[in-house]
């Protein structure tokens, strides 16, 4: 059992250690008394100067309509609990858990208020992240259904059976499964064009597509939209074009362009060294993506040129647009 003197020690050395900011506060809502490990994270060099002001001040906006609200249900002899953002005495922001306490008379009146706040800075910022992440993933799924639909609804819309619409369509979700594990692995980090190309294209080229172009960073919108578009040239170019051989060359090359009254990012995928090239009787799905889904994602303008020397894909877009979500 402990003496009333070695109690009060233990209760001293409890109150100094403890990490939680423990404060009596008087019926006036003046600031009494604050225990030893409550100023150290409160940041408070001399209590002094604090004793006696208006605690519902340390608060703004919402916080102080909390502090006055639960000093209100203190004076009634009821708890209070809410969370809220202060800063400490050097002006650290903090977000902080108080509860709020009547202290009893042996009459059972209430004669002061126990405010007990613990600092919660770090779950805040914990929970705001998950949040954040969240409505990433959120804002991502959507993004891959529509990009989805439009890959089934054009590839089912050609004239082909399903044995040649099948294998065409789980292609391209390949594409687009490539496309994701390139977003998952910049660890929330803006997606580079040169990293995103560079994998999409490397099942086709065998070292022939030569990428040249200076870091630019990509939503996951444009991303995933940008990876459709570079795996339907790069196949194109495979079965037909210039990589349908032994001797051509892709050449995928973009620069900005900062004298336009909008920078922009201009770039060309340009096919050269492969079979002759005629004009198709008809657009096929690669032509009509690019043209809606690819422009509408970018906000841009894009076009492809059938030279006789080789297949000429243009992009025109606002840099302003290839990092809005």
């Amino acid at each position: 059992m402990l003496d009333s003197h070695n109690s009060s020690r233990f209760i001293a050395a409890a109150l100094a250690v403890s990490d939680d900011c423990i404060k009596v506060i008087g019926m006036d809502g003046s600031l009494q008394f604050m225990n030893e490990g409550g100023q150290r994270v409160m940041e408070v060099d001399d209590f002094s100067q604090f004793k006696g002001c208006y605690w519902p001040n340390f608060w703004e906006g919402q916080g102080n309509t909390d502090a006055v609200a639960a000093l209100a249900e203190a004076r009634a002899g009821r708890p209070a609990r809410f969370t809220g953002f202060a800063n400490t005495a050097k002006g650290t922001p903090r977000y902080w858990d108080v509860k709020v306490s009547p202290l009893f008379d042996d009459k059972g009146a209430v004669e002061g208020i126990l405010s007990i706040s613990r600092d919660i800075t770090a779950l805040k910022s914990f929970e705001d992240e998950q949040i954040l992440l969240r409505n990433e993933l959120a804002h991502r799924i959507k993004n891959i259904l529509a990009l989805v639909q439009a890959v089934a609804s054009q590839t089912l819309k050609d004239d082909a059976d399903m044995a040649t619409a099948k294998p065409t369509f789980l292609s391209r979700l390949g594409a687009l499964s490539r496309g994701h594990d390139i977003l998952i692995n910049a660890h929330h980090n803006p997606t580079q064009l040169r990293t995103l190309a560079e994998a999409v294209v490397a099942e086709h080229s065998a070292g022939r597509v030569l990428i040249d172009g200076p870091e630019i960073d990509l939503s996951a919108k444009c991303a995933l939209a940008l990876t459709l578009a570079f795996h339907e040239l790069a196949t194109n170019a495979f079965k037909y074009g210039a990589l349908s051989n032994d001797t051509g060359i892709v050449s995928l090359t973009w620069k900005l362009n900062e004298n336009a009254d909008r920078p922009t990012l201009d770039l060309t995928w340009k096919e050269t060294g492969g079979p002759e090239v005629f004009q198709p009787t008809r657009r096929g799905f690669g032509s009509r993506m690019i043209d809606k889904a690819l422009s509408s994602y970018l906000g841009g303008t894009s076009r492809i040129d059938f030279d006789r020397d080789g297949l000429v894909f243009s992009l025109s877009a606002p840099v302003a647009n290839l990092i809005e979500n």
